[in-house]
């Protein structure tokens, strides 16, 4: 009998959650404004809203930590991180950034100016927030079929290459690079194929433009492309690695999601001009070029994390619960994104609240149920995370409108995951019942999910 799957890890810590009332969280999220981002964490029982920095630490990582060097300029933990970065990546130049979006700050500041077109594949968003605010344009180039949620093929996550083609045809020199995200998170968690990225830098290669991979999860996504796609089957995570960021110029990283760090981040390349332009705008907006922001013992602490998460097991049972998740979900007739991706499950809120139209936000209306129903904070990827037209000030309701669920690494077991599937099921049995969702009463230019006030339609 073959025995069953179980975690690469045991648990040495544990932190206490508390549960709530229904009339509890009634009051907490009026208070809130209905916005998932306002709630306090001690009012949360199951926490979905991100992946990003909420992950649990390795013993290694806690012990790298204790021996990080806190000097100013050529820290010894930089040049540990540095030097993992580029065994990894195969990127020689690497600026460190508190965080993620601080390394797109970076980079695009250098490399955007007003009137740009920048295609890719489903920017999140705030890589579409930084484009947007230098007045350029995002332009999604994600294949057609990651429309259809219910279809299921293995790279959802693909840049459409023909669509590509037709945007350098028609901007030409208003395209500074091309931008694709490693897994494609807005399109559902999915995962882009070896394939996909090699086609999509002869394309560049052909019109002269360079290729950035947005990489938060491209160790998520090398694991999709040994399970999935031929010839990658004997290959390591690590040698996959390799040759995901050979067709690229440069990447952009959130640490807080496959090093499994609470914070860091990182822009990486081997165009010298492209390193020296941004060093000096990191050190205006992060600090010193051996530091960006971040602390000595937590450069060490992400080194050590990105060598452990580009092995397979670790990989692996991450992925594996989330599929778990999926499983359970399948039972209930749960509609979301398939196939389940790396990170989040990604429930499909217009199928599953029919009667909410798309201006009173159903994945929103689905998260506050949740909520309710549970106690579980998800995060909407949808409507409102789309954002207005910047010109016509419009909302923007052609895309999917969805609720992520997203799984921090190694800190719920499948006990949790049952509690967030039978929750779901009830919202699903009274979906019929529930026909009114929300309005917005106020909301920021950009962002606006973030800080966001709702009320009842």
């Amino acid at each position: 009998m073959e025995l069953p799957f179980a975690e690469s890890w045991k648990i040495k810590m544990i932190e206490p959650i508390r549960k709530s009332s229904r009339s509890e969280r009634e009051l907490w999220i009026e208070e809130a404004k209905y916005n998932m981002f306002q709630l306090r964490a001690e009012q949360v029982y199951i926490d979905l809203l991100t992946d990003s920095g909420t992950g649990a630490m390795s013993d290694s990582q806690w012990a790298g930590m204790m021996v990080g060097d806190e000097s100013y300029a050529g820290a010894s933990s930089y040049y540990k991180m540095r030097d993992t970065i580029t065994r990894i990546t195969g990127f020689d130049y690497v600026l460190p950034t508190h965080q993620g979006r601080a390394a797109e700050n970076v980079l695009f500041s250098c490399l955007i100016k007003e009137g740009d077109v920048c295609p890719g594949n489903s920017h999140f968003d705030t890589t579409k927030g930084h484009i947007e605010s230098r007045k350029a344009i995002a332009l999604d180039c994600t294949i057609d079929e990651a429309r259809d949620t219910q279809l299921e093929i293995p790279f959802k996550g693909n840049v459409d290459i023909e669509k590509l083609e037709k945007a350098f045809i028609k901007y030409g020199d208003q395209i500074p690079f091309v931008i694709v995200t490693i897994t494609n998170n807005t399109a559902g968690g999915q995962p882009v194929s070896m394939d996909n990225l090699r086609e999509v830098r002869i394309l560049a290669n052909k019109y002269g433009k360079p290729v950035i991979l947005d990489s938060a999860r491209f160790a998520e996504n090398a694991y999709f492309i040994k399970m999935r796609e031929g010839g990658y089957e004997t290959k390591t995570i690590k040698e996959i690695c390799l040759e995901m960021f050979s067709y690229a110029d440069g990447m952009t990283m959130s640490a807080k999601k496959d090093a499994i760090v609470n914070m860091g981040g990182f822009f990486a390349t081997n165009k010298k001009d492209w390193y020296d332009m941004c060093k000096i705008k990191g050190i205006v907006y992060e600090g010193f070029i051996t530091y960006g922001g971040m602390n000595g013992r937590d450069m060490n602490a992400l080194a050590i994390g990105l060598e452990e998460n580009t092995e397979f097991e670790n990989l692996e049972t991450r992925i594996k619960q989330v599929g778990y998740l999926g499983k359970k979900l399948d039972e209930y007739n749960i509609p979301y994104q398939r196939p389940v991706g790396g990170h989040a499950i990604f429930v499909d809120a217009d199928k599953l609240l029919p009667n909410i139209p798309k201006d009173q936000f159903p994945a929103q209306t689905l998260a506050v149920e949740l909520y309710l129903e549970a106690g579980i904070r998800g995060c909407e990827i949808g409507y409102l995370l789309a954002d207005r037209d910047p010109v016509t000030r419009e909302n923007r309701f052609e895309g999917l409108d969805l609720l992520r669920l997203a799984i921090p690494r190694r800190v719920y077991t499948d006990n949790h995951m049952n509690v967030v599937a039978v929750a779901l099921k009830n919202i699903y049995d009274r979906r019929n019942d529930i026909k009114r969702g929300f309005k917005i009463k106020w909301e920021a230019d950009i962002l606006r999910h973030f800080t966001i006030e709702l009320e009842k339609a």
